[in-house]
């Protein structure tokens, strides 16, 4: 502050992560670009959230206080899916655990509202955004209010947040008093009454919510039927003593230009100098040559947030900015001579869906991919092909990876490059595997799932070998898989591990579902119904039924025999324990008799 000659900061932005200046981190895009439109922002990374003085760093800002738990939940990145307390963190110095609270918007919310009585408290980012109405909370196993009446704070902006951080900035800078915001496309505020909301839709209140189930999964349904920026509704939720929380449609996507603009901001693409000592922030290493070449997923897969967070339209960036990123990316005295991804939530989404989505934005009613394709889809791989054959041709660069993910049902739907995709992918862009998530075989869990019929990754399987025949190459498809999710009782379990038998795959990491905040399929494990049709579901739900679950695709794991061997008694098929080549398990061998 000193050097830049100044008194003061408008924001001051408390951060969950230690500070790493780089387009992949969410607390970097938001202070760079309030930086560009002439704001100050100093940056509390990790405060000590036990000390009122960690937070007053700065001095009161002129204009608010901006909060973010970081780049993940605080709950996600403390605890396995088992509840069992993670060792160490990737978004902290040296990897260390422990340096940012549970529930890190609360607890930082309530830190400063203990000392600024009045200043503006705005929460952004991954935690806010999918906790900003009641929610389900898998680590207390109950449902939880709106972020915002636990933090303190006046005002949410959700989802990706520049157009919404820049309007609360400069409606602040105006003079505009911070309960005045309740205009703003992808924010949530309380309010005492909903007379100034423009065709509002209410959801069911927060009293019936805690003591009806069902109620809770028509609210998540009418949420996610008001997702589309172009046609959603304002949400009320109405909680006691007559707060409302009040959710604004969510923000138009970006255009290419101005996603080119956030990501040729002036960025370090470095951690703080002051973690060097610590060894860095290890959650740089994947991404710090890596291109983030577009947002939003069509995919809508039900266990994934991005629908809640990012949209379903897909937005990207110019060929021409990617390029510009990558030859700054080689001038690095830490570059390799490898891109280590070129893509976002799904590498080969480049276009959108369709062309009305451009105008009315991804249809609230059906998905655009599964269980079918939808017959508007608009399936190409021309664009992101000419772009990964562009960067293959820079100097200095050896190879470019494609890391992310790609869809291989999306792959297949393009007739006219889909297969010369995949060749290229085989031939440049893999590194002896390819990960990709088929998540399950049964069709029973790909419909909850909201993923694409089993025979569809069969045929993408094929395809692939064939590719890498053609190229004359030893690589290998290594399939995600998930255990537990909603739908799938012992029944399908089983089928998922006669898959892999069959396949000879002997998966060493097994995803178990986690139900976290604001996904289809965590409404389906708290309701126990399928919020889209309202018809029960099966969930297993006690850590013993789960272990079972996942027990059974490691079947080939010694320490996993018994559980294995109960799950075939309970389910009957007792034909899979034994000494043949179907067999799962042998039989327990009980120790002779003196």
């Amino acid at each position: 502050m000193t050097e830049r000659g100044w008194d003061a900061v408008d924001f001051a932005y408390v951060i969950g992560d230690a500070y790493v200046d780089h387009p992949s981190f969410g607390p970097a895009i938001i202070s760079r670009l309030l930086e560009a439109k002439g704001f100050r922002v100093g940056i509390i990374a990790q405060p000590d959230w036990r000390s009122d003085d960690s937070i007053g760093v700065f001095g009161e800002p002129r204009l608010g206080f901006l909060v973010s738990a970081g780049n993940m939940d605080s709950m996600v990145n403390h605890f396995t899916v088992a509840k069992k307390r993670r060792r160490s963190d990737a978004y902290s110095p040296g990897g260390q655990a422990g340096l940012r609270p549970d529930r890190a918007c609360i607890a930082y919310g309530n830190l400063i509202r203990r000392t600024y009585k009045s200043t503006p408290i705005i929460l952004g980012g991954i935690e806010a955004s999918l906790r900003r109405l009641a929610h389900y909370d898998y680590w207390q196993d109950k449902l939880r209010r709106s972020i915002l009446l636990d933090s303190g704070a006046d005002l949410i902006s959700y989802g990706m947040g520049e157009r919404s951080i820049v309007a609360i900035a400069e409606a602040l800078e105006s003079g505009l008093a911070v309960s005045d915001l309740a205009f703003i496309p992808g924010t949530a505020y309380k309010a005492r009454d909903a007379q100034h909301v423009f065709e509002p839709v209410a959801l069911p209140s927060f009293d019936e919510l805690q003591t009806d189930k069902l109620a809770y999964a028509r609210s998540f349904q009418l949420q996610c039927e008001n997702l589309n920026p172009y046609l959603g509704h304002a949400l009320v939720e109405e909680y006691p003593h007559g707060v409302l929380v009040v959710q604004n449609p969510p923000s138009e996507p970006l255009s290419t230009d101005e996603l080119d603009a956030i990501y040729e901001l002036p960025y370090e693409r470095a951690a703080h100098p002051s973690y060097q000592a610590a060894g860095g922030v290890p959650a740089l290493a994947e991404v710090e040559f890596s291109l983030t070449s577009n947002r939003g997923c069509m995919g809508d897969c039900s266990f994934c947030a991005l629908s809640f967070h990012q949209g379903r339209i897909v937005q990207a960036r110019s060929h021409e900015s990617l390029l510009a990123e990558a030859r700054q990316m080689t001038e690095s005295p830490r570059f390799k001579g490898y891109i280590n991804d070129v893509g976002g939530p799904t590498a080969n989404f480049r276009v959108p869906a369709c062309a009305k989505q451009a105008r009315v934005g991804a249809c609230a009613s059906k998905r655009c991919l599964s269980p079918d394709p939808c017959a508007s889809l608009v399936a190409s791989h021309a664009d992101y092909l000419e772009l990964l054959r562009k960067l293959r041709e820079l100097p200095s660069v050896k190879k470019v990876f494609v890391r992310s993910g790609i869809r291989f049902d999306y792959a297949l739907l393009d007739e006219k490059f889909g297969a010369k995709f995949i060749d290229e992918l085989v031939e440049h862009h893999v590194s002896g595997q390819l990960r990709v998530a088929p998540e399950h075989v049964s069709e029973v869990v790909l419909q909850a799932m909201g993923k694409p019929h089993h025979e569809v990754y069969e045929q993408f399987a094929r395809a692939f070998e064939a590719a890498t025949k053609r190229v004359g190459k030893e690589q290998y498809l290594v399939p995600y898989l998930m255990s537990s999710h909603p739908g799938s009782t012992l029944r399908e379990a089983i089928e998922l591990a006669e898959y892999c038998r069959d396949l000879g795959f002997n998966p060493e990491q097994v995803q178990d579902f986690y139900p976290t905040p604001s996904t289809v399929s965590t409404c389906m494990y708290y309701t126990g119904v399928d919020p889209r049709t309202m018809e029960p579901i099966y969930v297993a739900k006690t850590a013993h039924d789960k272990a079972l679950q996942r027990a059974l695709i490691q079947y080939r794991d010694p320490k996993n025999h018994d559980l294995v061997r109960e799950a075939l008694h309970k389910a009957g098929r007792e034909d899979l324990i034994g000494y043949g080549p179907k067999c799962l398990v042998r039989p327990k061998k009980h120790k002779a008799q003196k």
